[in-house]
């Protein structure tokens, strides 16, 4: 049988309320008597009521985790990094899927702020009006998604996007094509906004593509018109795109990458595992993660004075692999 907490008094000599505030609000008890408490709990085996605790002191002590696509592996590596750093701090997560539709975005982050202690929001696509009113509501932290007086974690890709056309130029590529990501994305305006002035730069051809939503399918339907517009490289929105591209090229019997170079980004577990070996922009997700729920944990902490407002950027590198090659045939005579 569990042990009650009124077992747990009774050892220590103290009243209930008192061994409830040294597992709630431990500050709040003599030092003397909170390290009594804890060690006659300790010693009996007791286990605070979780919801219990959190009806006591009006905290739920559970964030939630809202991202558009679990089943895209850029997310799902977010996703574990923030969930273990939460459970350290003593803090269930919630998770939940906008499915990339934007307008049920909204009515998700506000019922489930009602819920919970405080929100981590993963590439957000919905308008910043709405975006303060939910952190107003309820804390929140952001990801991919900057917003006057909230802290964020930013992956603007920048400089791996830069590597990937420099890696293709030097590739001896002069015509590159890139897929955007979904409207409304600002990852995906950053990345394009990269890639255009990494052409530029270079004095490179660009045909642009888009917008796609970030699936597979976009990617196979981008293929066709990337074909026709004679590019010699494409530099895809994120990894699952690429594939997809990739996927249409050996249908029609396009050399990857012996007429057409691809680079995807994200770097995920597909791109090690496409045949070939997919080109990508790594991002350290695990970090991504770790560093969004850091901010979050401490705009919840204790404390009369709120935590500074943070932007927190980082950084990425191009991975290479058999995806890429030099040029070896002019654009026009490649099979079809």
């Amino acid at each position: 049988m569990a042990v009650t907490i009124a077992e747990v008094a009774a050892a220590a000599g103290v009243s209930t309320s008192t061994v409830s505030r040294c597992f709630a609000t431990p500050e709040l008890v003599r030092g003397d008597t909170r390290l009594k408490v804890l060690g006659v709990a300790a010693s009996l085996g007791y286990t605070p009521n979780r919801i219990a605790r959190s009806l006591a002191v009006g905290r739920s002590r559970s964030i939630a985790l809202i991202v558009p696509d679990i089943a895209n592996l850029f997310f799902g590596r977010i996703v574990k990094s923030a969930q273990s750093r939460a459970r350290t701090k003593d803090y269930a997560v919630f998770l939940a899927d906008t499915d990339e539709r934007a307008r049920e975005e909204y009515d998700l982050a506000v019922a489930m702020g009602k819920q919970v202690d405080g929100l981590l929001l993963v590439s957000p696509r919905m308008s910043e009006e709405q975006l303060h009113d939910i952190a107003e509501r309820t804390p929140t932290v952001l990801v991919n998604r900057p917003l006057a007086g909230r802290s964020c974690v930013l992956v603007p890709s920048t400089e791996g996007m830069w590597q990937a056309v420099q890696h293709l130029y030097a590739l001896g590529h002069r015509h590159c094509a890139h897929i955007a990501g979904a409207r409304g994305s600002w990852s995906s305006e950053r990345r394009s906004l990269a890639v255009r002035e990494a052409c530029e730069e270079f004095g490179m051809t660009l045909t642009e593509f888009g917008p796609y939503e970030p699936f597979f399918s976009s990617g196979v339907r981008a293929a066709d018109p990337l074909i026709a517009s004679g590019a010699t490289a494409v530099v895809a929105h994120n990894d699952i795109v690429a594939l997809g591209v990739v996927s249409r090229l050996n249908e029609r019997r396009v050399s990857v990458p012996g007429d057409i170079s691809v680079v995807g980004a994200d770097d995920t577990l597909l791109a090690r595992a496409a045949s070939p070996p997919l080109t990508s922009v790594r991002i350290p997700l695990e970090e991504v993660g770790r560093r969004s729920a850091d901010l979050l944990l401490d705009l919840l902490a204790p404390g009369e004075v709120p935590p500074p407002v943070e932007e927190v950027r980082v950084e990425t590198e191009l991975i290479v692999r058999r995806s890429t090659g030099p040029v070896r045939q002019e654009p026009g005579t490649r099979t079809s």
